[in-house]
Parts: structure tokens; C-alpha cells; sequence
């Protein structure tokens, strides 16, 4: 059961991920982003999967699948930085065109 009520967590964050990376990639702007707060999600993410790692009654070959939403959870804040360094340029671009 905590398994379950993990990865039900893990898919609630997943579903909002992407819709975030698409809205960031969208909006051409860091305005309202925060790059401490997104690496603050992705350290929990790795604290998450490094605890499935040191446990030792995490049976890996049984429980891989809460493995994988942690890791695609990863991946897809990930993409968010990748987008907040994008559009970090953009706006110094669109203030060095203003300017």
C-alpha cells in the first residue's frame, strides 16, 4: 500500500510537470520562475531514488516501476530548467533590443 499512495504522489507531480515545461515554453519568459525552487524539486527527486537505492528492503526487480516515476518526474523538471535558462536568455535579449 505505501507503494501505491507513492507513486499515485509521483503521478499527481508527473501530470503537472509537463503542463509546466509547455506553459514555460510558451510564456518566452523567466518571469515568476524560480531556479532555486526547481533545483530544490530535482534534490528531492534524488533523495527519493537514492532511498530506493540504500534500502536495503527495496526489491528492485519487484518495485522497479516507482523507479521510473521518479526518474520521469526527474527528467521533466529537468526540461523546466533547461526552459527557465532558455527564456532567461530571451529576456536579456528582448531588454538588450528595448535598451
Amino acid at each position: 500500500m505505501p507503494e501505491i499512495l507513492e507513486i499515485l504522489m509521483l503521478i499527481c507531480f508527473g501530470f503537472s510537470w509537463p503542463l509546466n515545461v509547455i506553459k514555460s515554453y510558451k510564456a518566452r519568459t523567466a518571469k515568476g520562475k524560480s531556479l532555486p525552487f526547481l533545483l530544490l524539486i530535482i534534490s528531492g527527486y534524488i533523495a527519493g531514488i537514492a532511498s530506493k537505492f540504500v534500502n536495503p528492503a527495496f526489491d528492485f526487480a519487484a518495485k522497479w516501476y516507482v523507479l521510473f516515476f521518479y526518474f520521469l518526474n526527474l527528467i521533466m523538471v529537468s526540461l523546466d530548467v533547461v526552459m527557465y535558462i532558455r527564456n532567461r536568455r530571451l529576456d536579456k535579449l528582448a531588454a538588450k533590443t528595448e535598451g
